[in-house]
């Protein structure tokens, strides 16, 4: 089984959203189309823009733990390291 770590963002040097989950494209979908109340429903933020994938759950419940607490500065670095143009990732996930 895989496990995803991944962020959202509004927009580039915007507000962040990380987030974990054992079915990335739904997961996202469900931010996308504001299936439930929360933080990226109340900020708008859509865009999946950076994701891991683990196949160990403690790994990655760890991972996202972790991500969290950095600073908004690495969290950027790390976007930018996959993902350099901040593109929205989703439609790549799904096909």
């Amino acid at each position: 089984m895989a496990y995803y770590v991944y962020i959202l963002a509004k927009k580039r040097n915007s507000t962040f959203y990380v987030g974990f989950t054992e079915n990335l494209a739904k997961r996202v979908w469900e931010h996308r189309n504001e299936a439930a109340d929360g933080f990226t429903k109340k900020y708008g933020i859509k865009a999946l823009v950076y994701y891991e994938v683990s196949d160990n759950y403690e790994g990655a419940l760890f991972r996202e733990k972790q991500l969290k607490k950095w600073r908004r500065e690495s969290k950027m670095k790390l976007i930018e390291q996959m993902n350099p143009k901040w593109e929205d990732l989703y439609e790549s996930i799904c096909n």
